[in-house]
């Protein structure tokens, strides 16, 4: 029974708790299949402590359960359904949020995502109904979030879309007639309310954005190239091998082969494996013969299952087999060669020993215990 979260600021998989809170949950479901949060701002963000949203006019106090819709506006509001188990011990807690006054029993629509863990005075106090299972980096953003004192951030979050992944509880008759065909559009005064707040699709104007955006690229592979992690800062990625993580650990090669060969033809199917153990590290390159072949893998079995595990797919942003291409003629060779060559340097400026403090020590260390032996053998004899 879960439902997944689309912001402004990222994705959200909350798991919702249907047999210790059905009624919650039944009333959450049907607003999101009719896609009643859909352009809802979070209108309230107490850094470390909550975020507030499904308020469709955003003033707080707003909001409707999906009954007013069923039944008119005297069954706007729901009671409430705390368990004594349901508690805000850990970050992601999703719990109902009292509309207008704060009083009990008075929950529409809106909710509230805890932000830290261990809130205990929220115990008992509202409807804990769910709690978020992926998409933590999306709270974190949200937490981060620059507000005003009421808590409103400057630049608005929205909730864009609602998906349900699971919904175990029958539709009312009458609810076919209140999903739309399509997201309910976002109405023009509902865009900044202020001078100084910006819509959470504010962007600057596209010159400046794309100069800004090349520098900061470019910044980022002289850092790469300074360090070694890349041999030049023009270099780029292949666009014809993929990246695909989250493999089950019996996965072998050749099933991959076989798999992604249906896309075009496959050159290399290599999964990173320990050098000791040769156990899997549950992630591998894909190589296509061309782009357009890698490009309709990525559309296809992206979120797909191969053994039981449901895998991601994303273009390779490794550029370790182009390392290669690009070193200079003189430098080019095989490891063999390159170990050969620094062999025969070492024996001609050392006599045959590396150019290391080390070796030296060893050396030097090996001689006086030699020359230590022979006089101790010496002693022996003359006694």
């Amino acid at each position: 029974m879960s439902v997944m979260i689309v912001t402004s600021l990222g994705d959200m998989v909350v798991d919702l708790f249907t047999d210790e809170c059905p009624l919650t949950c039944k009333i959450f479901l049907k607003l999101c299949k009719i896609k009643y949060y859909h352009n809802c701002l979070f209108h309230t963000v107490r850094k470390n402590f909550t975020m507030q949203t499904g308020d469709p006019t955003g003033t707080r106090s707003g909001g409707d359960s999906i009954y007013k819709f069923l039944y008119g506006v005297q069954a706007r509001f729901f009671g409430d359904e705390i368990h004594p188990d349901l508690k805000h011990s850990k970050r992601g807690t999703v719990a109902m949020a009292s509309t207008g006054t704060g009083e009990k029993n008075l929950n529409a629509s809106q909710f509230y995502i805890t932000l830290r863990d261990d809130l205990d005075s929220l115990d008992g106090e509202h409807t804990v109904f769910g709690e978020i299972t992926e998409g933590f980096d999306t709270l974190n953003r949200i937490n981060e979030a620059y507000v005003d004192d009421k808590g409103k951030p400057y630049q608005n979050i929205r909730i864009k879309h609602t998906y349900i992944l699971y919904d175990p509880f029958d539709d009312p008759s009458q609810l076919d007639d209140l999903i739309p065909d399509a997201s309910p559009e976002r109405k023009p005064n509902d865009e900044i309310d202020d001078d100084v707040r910006l819509e959470d699709d504010w962007m600057p104007k596209d010159e400046e954005l794309g100069v800004r955006e090349e520098k900061e690229a470019h910044s980022r592979a002289v850092i790469l190239e300074s360090v070694g992690d890349i041999p030049y800062a023009e270099m780029k990625p292949p666009d014809n091998v993929l990246f695909v993580c989250k493999l089950n650990p019996s996965t072998k090669e050749e099933a991959l082969y076989i798999i992604f060969s249906r896309f075009g033809t496959v050159t290399s199917a290599e999964i990173i494996r320990d050098h000791k153990t040769r156990d899997s590290h549950c992630y591998a390159f894909i190589e296509f013969e061309d782009k357009e072949s890698c490009e309709q893998a990525y559309f296809k079995m992206d979120n797909t299952k191969i053994d039981d595990r449901r895998i991601r797919v994303d273009f390779s942003q490794s550029v370790a087999k182009l390392w290669s291409q690009y070193r200079p003629r003189n430098q080019r060779g095989s490891g063999v060669d390159a170990i050969k060559q620094q062999k025969e340097h070492n024996k001609q400026q050392h006599g045959g020993y590396c150019n290391s403090k080390y070796t030296k020590f060893l050396k030097t260390r090996k001689e006086t215990r030699k020359h230590k032996g022979r006089k101790h053998r010496h002693i022996t004899k003359t006694r």
